[in-house]
């Protein structure tokens, strides 16, 4: 999907070195123009993209990271990503959706602490896009004081970056249990026109 995004020049995945090989084969396989070299992944998820970091080319204006399972994020939206980033006085962009369900704060031996305001609240999805030079900067400071954040944005927001929310994708569902694989497959049928 990143290889059909017009303003996408360039997709350095980073993967266990065991798997370049096989990650390779499976690119030409595939005929993906667009990954040209492969960045070693690295123990927690921003080890792996402080490492890809290292590849990108210097005067590069932006730079996306993107989940690999969360597979249904189309060009057309990552596309509308990029146009949000280039408005005037963003150094990122994150899509988010609010929360559908009401969330309760957690407290000592599972008792509830609190209840969050759900119009305040959003779930933010990948890709998640910055100016390159900021999250150059943010990444620089967080790994030189081992500040490691759950997300790309939480790094820039912390450098001082002003990250803009837009709308996410409600099909850009992240992939980690057997159930989200069965909703993954109904979303793969539909786009396909099987119809169940």
């Amino acid at each position: 999907m990143l290889d059909r995004v017009a303003e996408i020049k360039e997709v350095i995945p980073a993967v266990r070195e065991e798997d370049f090989g096989p990650l390779e084969m499976l690119l030409a396989e595939g005929g993906i123009k667009k990954v040209r070299r492969l960045a070693k992944g690295g123990r927690e998820r921003q080890d792996s993209v402080w490492s890809a970091l290292g590849l990108v080319p210097p005067g590069t204006s932006a730079v996306a990271i993107h989940d690999a399972v969360r597979p249904f994020a189309n060009a057309q939206f990552i596309s509308g990503l990029i146009s949000a980033l280039f408005e005037p006085g963003w150094d990122g962009v994150v899509p988010g959706l609010m929360p559908k369900d009401t969330i309760k704060q957690r407290g000592e031996g599972g008792c509830v602490k609190g209840t969050l305001a759900r119009d305040g609240l959003i779930a933010v999805q990948t890709p998640q896009i910055f100016l390159y030079d900021v999250l150059l900067r943010a990444y620089q400071e967080a790994m030189a004081s081992g500040n490691y954040g759950t997300d790309d944005s939480a790094l820039v927001e912390a450098a001082g970056g002003r990250v803009r929310v837009v709308p996410g994708l409600s099909e850009n569902i992240k992939i980690t249990t057997p159930e989200d694989g069965m909703i993954a497959g109904a979303i793969f049928k539909y786009r396909e026109g099987v119809f169940f």
